[in-house]
């Protein structure tokens, strides 16, 4: 493994990291607030460290999926801790586990926070902990990939694939670099055309710029306690509208960037996508009209419910927890869905969940025909081996890693719709589940064990399991140590002798 090359990344992660801080600095001077004080501080540490790192750039750059998975595992839980120190500086949130998960939640875009009185934080620490969204939401090493090149004689395309959700993600461009500016690019566009669209609604500021970053990297961080429920009637439709827009693979959007209408309309995905969006409002439309009473307040909170957990944003308009037993059962299914694959959401992605449909009704096909050949098709393109080996596998994956966190949760003893929903909410970065962890109430009453565990589910549901789970395998670091032990050997064989020719013509 190439630990040096790992470590330059990690370096450059850092810089941007302190260069991204000295936004909430610069908002604590527009506010007169001293908390910024510790964003510039960190800020000054992160660069030192990571220039530090990066004034000597390894000679040896290939990498692969292996380093890819092992670089963008450790530069989540990198950000995350140094993300975390500006909050304990500044007494925003001065436990250091809380602010730990508060930012892990940030970056990773689920939402799930341990604050109980949100409007007490300083405007700087709310900047940034909504700025977490926006960045997390493309991914940091995208942003990256989108600036600078990092990586030679292997492939880029394995940071990203790495750190992008979905079961496949392709080029977009022939050059990496390039499909990251894209992907950025068209982030941006849609980012300033929803905040536009907010002041037009006559939204604060800096309220409406916080909204965008939560709607945009589907975080779900708001800087209300009541959420979305105090905005108008207008503002709630246009992040509803905008969370269901961000859920969109953005390849979509490239093929409408390029004209391509007719590929776009048919993208297999999004029309499911857009299905399941349309079927879960309208049974949850008539399953809570007899308590509205209202067509349009009705519809609103159903649609913007729906938009917000299927995209695993997280907003809420409402207390849903009150809702009818089959509306919530709806809302749960939808934390599993999840959004579109190469979109800024979480969840198990609706490709996935589509493909497993194919196969199990493929199966059942050949059980009626056994003589008959079928295969499963996707974007009316048969789905090679690979992937479908690949999802499969990370479906037991994400049952077992589920059951495990679920077990492990079970002994705070609390009540098993909050222990399921806890698990399932952060797993699939959504934020808020049910009972004791619904849309009014935190996480901050469990033990800082059960937040540890939450803080992992949240990291391994963002990265799509793999880049966090290979951490934890004991090849990866025997190899590594066996590599660099016999790298050292190899060294010591080549500088022998020219050691011993260079004291013999000394003598």
């Amino acid at each position: 493994m190439n630990v040096r090359a790992i470590i330059y990344i990690l370096g450059w992660i850092l810089n941007m990291e302190g260069a991204f801080m000295l936004l909430p600095f610069i908002v604590s001077l527009l506010y007169g607030e001293q908390e910024g004080i510790a964003f510039l501080l960190v800020a000054v540490l992160c660069i030192l460290i990571g220039t530090l790192t990066v004034l000597k750039k390894p000679r040896n750059m290939v990498f692969f999926e292996k380093e890819g998975f092992v670089t963008v595992a450790f530069s989540w839980i990198m950000l995350s801790i140094f993300g975390a120190l500006p909050f304990c500086i500044n007494g925003d949130i001065p436990n250091f586990t809380d602010a730990l998960f508060e930012t892990v939640s940030g970056f990773t875009t689920t939402g799930a926070s341990i604050l109980t009185n949100i409007e007490a934080m300083s405007r700087c620490g709310l900047f940034w902990r909504s700025f977490t969204n926006w960045v997390g939401g493309m991914g940091v090493l995208v942003f990256l990939l989108a600036i600078m090149p990092l990586t030679k004689g292997g492939s880029p395309i394995h940071l990203l694939r790495a750190e992008s959700p979905g079961p496949s993600v392709e080029r977009l461009l022939p050059k990496v670099q390039n499909t990251a500016l894209i992907l950025y690019v068209m982030y941006f566009v849609l980012s300033l055309a929803e905040f536009i669209l907010l002041i037009l609604g006559k939204m604060p500021a800096f309220d409406a710029i916080t909204a965008v970053f939560g709607t945009a990297g589907t975080g779900g961080f708001a800087v209300r306690n009541a959420s979305f429920a105090d905005y108008s009637p207008y503002i709630q439709w246009v992040v509803a509208v905008f969370m269901m827009l961000f859920g969109v693979n953005f390849g979509m959007y490239f093929l409408l960037y390029l004209k391509k209408w007719g590929k776009a309309v048919r993208f297999e995905e999004a029309r499911y996508y857009f299905l399941i969006i349309i079927a879960a409002t309208v049974i949850i439309f008539f399953n809570i009209y007899p308590v509205e009473n209202s067509i349009e307040s009705t519809l609103r909170h159903a649609f913007f419910q729906v938009s917000s957990i299927i995209t695993t944003t997280g907003f809420a308009t409402i207390n849903f927890d009150l809702w009818p037993a089959a509306s919530k059962a709806i809302l749960v299914t939808l934390m599993f869905v999840g959004a579109c694959a190469g979109s800024t959401g979480g969840g198990m992605k609706v490709s996935r969940i589509v493909i497993l449909f194919k196969t199990v009704g493929k199966e059942l096909h050949s059980y009626i025909h056994p003589k008959s050949i079928q295969k499963v098709k996707f974007e009316k393109k048969p789905v090679e081996h690979e992937v479908l080996r690949a999802t499969n596998v990370y479906f037991i994956t994400y049952i077992i890693v589920f059951a495990v966190s679920t077990f492990l949760i079970s002994f705070e003893e609390k009540d098993l719709v909050t222990t399921f929903t806890s698990v399932a909410t952060t797993l699939n970065n959504v934020g808020p589940g049910l009972e004791k962890v619904g849309p009014i109430e935190n996480f901050g009453a469990f033990t800082p064990f059960s937040k540890c565990v939450f803080m992992f589910d949240m990291i391994a549901g963002r990265l799509e399991l793999f880049p966090l789970l290979i951490l934890f395998h004991p090849a990866l670091w025997k190899d590594t140590l066996f590599h660099r032990s016999k790298d050292k050997k190899s060294s010591r064989r080549v500088t022998a002798p020219a050691k011993a020719a260079k004291k013999k013509a000394n003598k």
